[in-house]
C-alpha cells in the first residue's frame, strides 16, 4: 500500500518529465530543420509537440482528482505551462516559417542551439528535483544564463535584420523575418519562467 501511495504522489514529476523530455526531442528537431529545412525534422517537431499536449493534458487531469500532490498544486502547474509554452513556441517558429517561406539565417541557427542547450539543461533539472534540489537548482540557472545569451543574439539579429532596408521587397523579407525572432525570443523567455518556477520549488524544498 505505501508503495502504491508512493508512487501516485511522484507521478507529477514523471509527467512533468516526460514533458521536459518531448521538448528537448522538439528542440533537436528545430535545430535541425534550421540547418537545411529538412522536411523529416520538421515532422518530428511535429510529432513531439502533439505528443507532449497529450501528456499535458493527462498531468491536468491527475492535477484535478488528487488532493495531496509531492509539490505545490501551482508550481507543478506553472512548470508544465512553461515547459509546454517552449515547445509551443518552436513549433510556432517552424509555422511561420513554412507560411511566410522564410529562409534560415545564422542568427536563427545560434539562437535555435542555444534553445535546445537551454531544453537540456531544463531536463537535467526536472530530473533532480526530488532527489537532489541543489543541483536542480545549479541546471536552472544554467537556463537562466543560455536565455540571457539567447536575447543577446535576438537583439544582435534584429540589428542586422533593419539594417539597409532600402526596397520593398527587403522590408517585406525584414517583416516576416521579425515574426520569427520574435517566436524564438519567447521560446527563450518561457524557458526562464520555468527555471523560475524551478528555483522556487527549490526554496520551498530546501
Amino acid at each position: 500500500m505505501r508503495a502504491l501511495f508512493k508512487k501516485r504522489q511522484n507521478i507529477f514529476i514523471k509527467l512533468i518529465h516526460d514533458q521536459a523530455s518531448l521538448t528537448l526531442a522538439g528542440l533537436d528537431a528545430l535545430k535541425a530543420y534550421m540547418e537545411d529545412q529538412n522536411g523529416a525534422a520538421a515532422k518530428e517537431l511535429i510529432a513531439k509537440e502533439k505528443e507532449a499536449d497529450e501528456v499535458r493534458r493527462i498531468l491536468i487531469y491527475e492535477l484535478n482528482k488528487t488532493f495531496i500532490t509531492p509539490l505545490d498544486r501551482e508550481d507543478i502547474f506553472a512548470l508544465s505551462r512553461t515547459i509546454d509554452d517552449v515547445l509551443d513556441y518552436a513549433y510556432s517558429t517552424l509555422n511561420e516559417m513554412e507560411i511566410l517561406k522564410v529562409r534560415p539565417t545564422p542568427f536563427m541557427q545560434r539562437i535555435a542551439s542555444l534553445l535546445r542547450d537551454a531544453a537540456f539543461e531544463l531536463l537535467q533539472a526536472v530530473d533532480r528535483l526530488e532527489d537532489h534540489p541543489g543541483v536542480a537548482n545549479e541546471h536552472a540557472q544554467r537556463a537562466k544564463a543560455l536565455e540571457n545569451r539567447i536575447e543577446d543574439v535576438y537583439r544582435e539579429s534584429l540589428a542586422d535584420l533593419f539594417k539597409g532596408a532600402e526596397d520593398t521587397k527587403h522590408i517585406v523579407k525584414m517583416l516576416k523575418s521579425r515574426e520569427v525572432y520574435r517566436h524564438l525570443s519567447n521560446a527563450a523567455d518561457r524557458g526562464d519562467e520555468a527555471a523560475n518556477v524551478i528555483a522556487d520549488i527549490v526554496v520551498k524544498m530546501m
